[in-house]
């Protein structure tokens, strides 16, 4: 069996996040009736005249910056013409070409298996999502056109492509979806059908340049199924050449029950669109001010955030990488380490007992009643040694339930520590005068009984004295019996 060398390319659209389309003034809402959001221009009706929207090209130039490309400060809308029952124009209104795309040659860094790899990116473009066919219960198909025009971006990646297997493909879009929700270009939401993949796969055999013929998954949603859709295109692929076939250009859909693709249509040519210059719409032109007032606006994306929190925080990379998954995430803990606590402290604190709390009430950090300056003042608290770890855990559950500061759950619970040593020194002596046997076991070497000792001090004193006190205290107390 020969040995083969998988390519794939990724085209990702993405839903830009703005309140109307984007050639007319429907509002962009997910769901709903069908066709309760359009007008005459995202219908396609004779005499209707598209107007871009100027917030929906600044989101698009926002991605193209963040990812290292160059900027068309001279560029145009086009027509790809196509026909299908979701397109009511008869053609697409999106951008053409190598260089008039909004952006263009840039890069975006993955981590991989093998370490970062640069996936190189030949466009971001600029387009208008099409409508929606659904299937009837009774038979039959019907469109819905609420989604027709809404803002669309497209980024696809360079050719030849840099990805070479589906865990790439998979990293690839991880990363980049990540950076547009750190962004707030896009919401991300995948199963929604905000953000949709669709891979390019050919394979080669091993040693040779010319690349085998593509095929096209269609409108992908999941992390999981452009992982599972690449390695089982490449498998296909390799069958039907390994049996003297012919790869065909296709577009195939995706069966996530199956595990398998099927055959959509024969895919078309770029020549089959008969792309040119839409005569409705004034060409686009941008000053060198313009762009570096929005490179200027750029927040600090996720690869630099993690390289902060190691640097600045000495965290570790697996903390780091927690903490940067959600931007909301994040900028809850930079705000309780910007109001003193330590970040450690603070991580270890959210990314257990705060997260495992969250998931069970279904909950985000901002719709608890859990505030940053809760965060530090219990672990204050703690270092203070006003209560202990173990009695934080408690208050912490009270914080969450309630949403009264820790300190003053502290005060009226009467939960603080005893650090008055002779108090201690009181309650280890009456212990140890009703455990004398014990101590006769301590003195001929049986020092594991020293633990149920130590237990029952802390039961006298109600769990309120501070441990390491009565570890120190009663060592020595069994040194000097």
């Amino acid at each position: 069996m020969a040995e083969y060398v998988a390519s794939i390319g990724m085209e990702v659209h993405a839903e830009l996040l703005t309140r109307s389309k984007m050639f007319c003034r429907c509002p962009v809402e997910f769901g709903g009736d069908p066709n309760t959001r359009v007008c005459p221009v995202c219908m396609g009706l004779p005499g209707a005249l598209p107007v871009p929207n100027k917030h929906a090209i600044e989101l698009v130039l926002r991605t193209a910056l963040a990812l290292n490309c160059q900027i068309a400060m001279d560029s145009i809308f086009h027509r790809k013409n196509y026909f299908y029952p979701d397109l009511p124009k008869g053609y697409q209104i999106s951008q053409y070409g190598e260089t008039n795309p909004l952006g263009y040659n840039g890069y975006l860094d993955i981590p991989t298996s093998n370490g970062t790899k640069r996936i190189h990116i030949t466009r971001v473009h600029l387009e208008e999502d099409t409508g929606k066919l659904i299937h009837l219960p009774g038979g039959g198909s019907g469109v819905d056109y609420n989604r027709s025009g809404v803002p669309l971006m497209e980024i696809v990646t360079a050719f030849p492509p840099d990805i070479t297997n589906a865990e790439e493909a998979k990293s690839y879009l991880t990363t980049l979806r990540h950076i547009l929700l750190y962004l707030e270009v896009c919401d991300g939401k995948m199963e929604e059908g905000s953000l949709r993949c669709e891979p390019n796969i050919s394979i080669r055999q091993q040693g040779h340049d010319k690349f085998g013929t593509k095929t096209e998954l269609k409108n992908l949603n999941s992390f999981r199924s452009v992982q599972l859709g690449s390695e089982y295109e490449i498998r296909r692929q390799t069958a039907v050449l390994e049996e003297g076939g012919e790869v065909l250009q296709e577009t195939r859909g995706w069966n996530e029950q199956r595990e398998s693709s099927f055959v959509m249509r024969r895919k078309e040519t770029e020549n089959d669109y008969r792309y040119f210059p839409d005569p409705d719409l004034v060409p686009m032109r941008f000053d060198q001010a313009f762009t570096d007032q929005i490179r200027a606006n750029l927040p600090e994306l996720p690869i630099a955030k993690t390289k902060r929190y190691q640097e600045q925080f000495q965290l570790s990379e697996y903390d780091a990488g927690v903490l940067i998954a959600d931007k909301e995430w994040a900028g809850y803990f930079e705000e309780a380490v910007n109001l003193g606590g330590d970040p450690k402290a603070i991580c270890n604190l959210m990314t257990n007992q705060f997260a495992e709390m969250l998931k069970e009430n279904g909950l985000i950090p901002r719709e608890s009643k859990v505030l940053p300056s809760h965060i530090v003042d219990l672990l204050g608290q703690v270092a203070k040694q006003t209560i202990s770890s173990k009695m934080a855990k408690d208050v912490f559950l009270d914080v969450f339930n309630t949403g009264t500061a820790p300190s003053e759950i502290i005060q009226a619970k009467g939960l603080a520590q005893i650090t008055d040593s002779s108090a201690i020194e009181t309650a280890i002596a009456d212990v140890l005068r009703g455990h004398a046997e014990l101590v006769e076991k301590y003195r001929t070497g049986q020092t594991n009984v020293k633990g149920f000792l130590i237990g029952q001090v802390m039961k006298g004193m109600a769990g309120k004295a501070n441990p390491a006190m009565v570890q120190d205290l009663i060592q020595k107390a069994l040194e000097n019996a």
